[in-house]
């Protein structure tokens, strides 16, 4: 499996290279495309675990004035 980050900036909030560093901290890898972030997965990952994973990124990116969304998909289906 695998979470996909999309972040929109803020003038008003922290630089991008703060936003990236946070989240390479989290074990985010940049990419390119429709997405800027890919967090990959082991096997078996549960729902509770990609919630409690949400939580560190929310709790991350906590008062920098980015917005994001996070999308988790198996690469199986």
């Amino acid at each position: 499996m695998k979470t996909y980050l999309l972040v929109w900036f803020n003038s008003e909030g922290a630089s991008p290279s703060e936003v990236n560093r946070r989240l390479l901290s989290l074990g985010f890898k940049p990419i390119q495309g429709y997405y800027d972030y890919v967090y990959e997965w082991g096997n078996n990952v549960h729902v509770e675990e990609i919630l409690q994973f949400g939580d560190k990124v929310h709790l991350s990116l906590n008062e920098l004035g980015v917005i994001f969304k996070i999308e988790t998909i198996d690469g199986k289906k």
